[in-house]
């Protein structure tokens, strides 16, 4: 097993699992995919990864479901998480971590619209990786 960083995308499309996994060659870390939100919380509960990035829309579990259930997940809940979302794109209807806080008691640390830019992606996931590091 790599000591490098490891990185859970859930998402499920294969597309969008691929693009992040691609987007972050250049930060050595293990990139892990899960294409619903059951076989994500499977994953994260095995792998602990260092950080989780969830899209909001899946099947089995929806990214908001996961969210729940890992932050109330003692090994997993200081794990910090980035949603994704088109919701944006497709009715316009505009997220934010805070509205996300509202809704279901926890801010995520980032909240991603798609399509991603993956310079973002990059930033968001590299500062998150040295704030786990450092704590």
């Amino acid at each position: 097993m790599s000591d490098a960083p490891k990185v859970l995308i859930a998402d499920d499309e294969q597309a969008c699992i691929d693009f992040v996994r691609e987007s972050l060659t250049d930060l050595d870390c293990d990139v892990l995919g899960a294409m619903d939100g059951e076989r994500a919380l499977h994953v994260a509960r095995e792998s602990k990864p260092d950080v989780i990035i969830l899209d909001v829309q899946m099947p089995k579990k929806s990214g908001f479901e996961v969210f729940v259930d890992l932050k109330a997940d003692d090994a997993l809940a200081k794990v910090p998480v980035i949603m994704l979302t088109a919701v944006t794109a497709r009715i316009g209807l505009k997220f934010s971590a805070k509205d996300m806080g509202e809704y279901t008691g926890a801010e995520p640390e980032a909240y991603i619209d798609k399509p991603i830019e993956p310079i973002v992606l990059r930033q968001t996931v590299k500062r998150l990786l040295k704030a786990a590091a450092s704590a």
